[in-house]
Order: structure tokens, then sequence, then C-alpha cells
């Protein structure tokens, strides 16, 4: 029984940290997008 307790303290720290990065890269897509919407006369007419 300890093991199984122990794999899963291992088990849901992985999964919180793979949560947390999926959040701050979306947060930084998020940015990224808002940031570089903000000068439309830069962009190409087509």
């Amino acid at each position: 029984m300890n093991n199984s307790l122990i794999a899963l303290e291992i088990m849901w720290k992985g999964m919180a940290g793979i949560f947390a990065a999926a959040l701050i890269i979306m947060a930084i897509v998020y940015l990224l997008k808002k940031l570089g919407s903000r000068h439309p006369s830069e962009q190409e007419d087509s």
C-alpha cells in the first residue's frame, strides 16, 4: 500500500506540472496575439 501512495504522489505532481505548463504556454500565446494585433497599420495589404 505504501508504494501505491508514493506512486500516486509522484503522479499528481507530474499531472499538476503538465497542467501548469499548458496554462503558461496558453497565456504566453494569448499575450503575443494581443501584442501582435496592436499595430494593424504594419500589416501588408493584399
